[in-house]
């Protein structure tokens, strides 16, 4: 039997890179997946591609109606959810004196507000139990030069994930946060960064995981190693299950 049979998954940006693996993931081991992205073609191809128990919904996640609609045809199509990715979001690198005000708000709108908002939209249709999952970042916990303004999205994402899981946890719902790195996708590409953050972010979460493991007893050493060699589509399949 499949570890997410039965389930219910919501992945939000889940049309294209880190959503789309974790959707593919999720199906894969059983869940029914309801993806959601702002470009109807790309959510209808990856609908046509994963087949049964898959419900594509165009939502921008900037808009509270769209999250709204994308929680109602959930509950309607599926019923309750067990799982929601809370992953849409956008990233633009930039120096800081570069930085604008109409970029600010866009990113934190995108990045935060609709984090937020997606989460306070689900509630009344999670399960007991059920799992919140945030896509992190590496950001949130060390610094990239060209990145302060994502560092201080995800950094508030980070710190948004653990009031809510002292919040929730009464309510058998449990909140994590990957913790990735720069990843080769689609985001990337459209936001014009230069692929050589690939190459810093790397460095940064090898300095950074060898700081801690210098800190920790070999125990827990072991357990950070094991799941730093995770993908991000392994650890959100773990978090899922409950491990």
């Amino acid at each position: 039997m499949s570890s997410l049979a039965g389930k219910v998954a919501v992945v939000t940006g889940g049309n294209s890179g880190i959503g789309l693996a974790t959707a593919r993931a999720f199906h894969a081991n059983g869940a029914k997946v309801v993806i959601a992205g702002r470009d109807r073609g790309t959510l209808e191809e990856v609908s046509r591609d994963l087949g049964h128990d898959v419900l594509a919904v165009q939502a921008d996640v900037t808009k509270l109606s769209d999250i709204d609609q994308l929680m109602a045809r959930t509950h309607e199509t599926f019923g309750k959810l067990d799982i929601l990715f809370v992953n849409a979001g956008i990233y633009k690198g930039a120096p800081l004196e570069e930085v604008d005000e109409a970029a600010f708000d866009e990113m934190l709108t995108a990045n935060l507000k609709g984090a937020y908002f997606t989460v306070q939209k689900a509630l009344p249709f999670l399960n007991k139990p059920a799992s919140i999952i945030f896509n992190g970042s590496v950001n949130a916990l060390t610094g990239i030069a060209d990145s302060s303004l994502y560092t201080a999205n995800k950094g508030a994402v980070h710190a948004l994930a653990r009031a809510l899981a002292a919040e929730l946890i009464g309510r058998g719902i449990r909140v994590n946060t990957i913790t990735i790195g720069p990843t080769a996708t689609r985001l990337l590409t459209r936001s014009g960064t230069s692929q050589e953050i690939l190459w810093r972010g790397s460095a940064v979460r090898q300095s950074s995981v060898w700081a801690v493991l210098k800190k920790w007893p070999t125990s827990r050493c072991f357990w950070l190693l094991m799941t730093h060699r995770l993908s991000w589509e392994q650890r959100s399949q773990r978090m899922a299950a409950g491990f």
